[in-house]
């Protein structure tokens, strides 16, 4: 009988030479991450508990459209409507490359099909339509399912009475790869949020960073209450466009919420984490 102890090896087992040296251990790759304001390197995991808000300064990092969903409305209440809806390409436009290749690309790189995401949810037990645009989708731009996608939300909010929320995050204003369509779409939006407001409505309209162009122009600023996140970039033209267009230099904060709460363009900023307490708040004391 062969005794067990000679079969057990106290010695290190040797490197397999197939596989190469050893990995060094170290840090994982991902568990930090750098601040795109402050440059302080932050732990990611409690930027995620503070819903993407740096520790250190309060910026607000970006959150993609499903992200932003999940932080606002109640879990799995999201019904998401005109899902399949899709841009076409009327004016068979091309830069770098054609539209409809741009719009396939676009797809694959966020998931969306267009810019916009609408729907029927509930948030801390009230029912209500919300919608959103997003910046990574062609910086958010407008073009006519962004339009057609909002009047119908807004359209549904008008025959079910219920609130209205939309989440504002477009850099890019009306999409100019739909020239005229685009630009209509500022309009259509306006004039149904106008029947809205005729019919008793609440609208609550968030902007966050950027709301820029023919959303800032339109829908946008057309809230009763008005929200922005802070040191959110607000506005029609961009600062460098206005600078050299008035030829001379800008207030400090230019086109920040802060200046904006100031001078009356929007109601209150409230930071990511408190958005979803504020906003029912809001509508308990409206809807009353």
């Amino acid at each position: 009988m062969t005794n067990s102890a000679s079969t057990v090896s106290t010695d290190p087992a040797p490197a397999d030479a197939s596989n190469g040296p050893r990995r060094k251990r170290g840090v994982p790759e991902g568990l930090w991450l750098r601040c795109d304001s402050c440059s302080a390197t932050i732990f990611r995991k409690q930027v995620e508990k503070m819903l993407h808000m740096c520790p250190e300064c309060g910026h607000h990092f970006y959150v993609p459209a499903d992200r932003r969903i999940a932080q606002l409305l109640d879990e799995e209440s999201f019904e998401e409507w005109y899902a399949e809806m899709s841009s076409l390409d009327p004016l068979g436009f091309s830069d770098k490359k054609t539209y409809k290749q741009r719009l396939v690309d676009e797809q694959k790189k966020t998931g969306m099909r267009d810019a916009c995401v609408v729907g029927r949810g509930y948030m801390k037990g009230r029912p209500l339509v919300f919608g959103l645009t997003d910046s990574a989708f062609i910086m958010g731009s407008m073009g006519s399912v962004v339009g057609e996608k909002l009047t119908r939300a807004i359209e549904e909010a008008t025959r079910l009475s219920l609130p209205l929320v939309i989440v504002s995050g477009s850099g890019g204003g009306a999409r100019m790869h739909e020239g005229i369509f685009s630009l209509m779409q500022m309009g259509k939006v306006s004039a149904a949020l106008a029947r809205y407001d005729e019919a008793g409505g609440l609208f609550i309209s968030v902007l966050t960073d950027p709301t820029m162009g023919g959303v800032a122009a339109s829908f946008a600023s057309l809230g009763d209450v008005v929200i922005a996140e802070p040191k959110a970039l607000i506005g029609f033209a961009g600062p460098r466009v206005v600078k050299a267009t008035v030829k001379q230099p800008l207030p400090e904060g230019f086109q920040t919420s802060e200046f904006l709460l100031q001078h009356g363009f929007v109601d209150r900023i409230v930071a990511r984490p408190d958005l979803r307490n504020e906003i029912a708040r809001i509508i308990d004391y409206c809807t009353r």
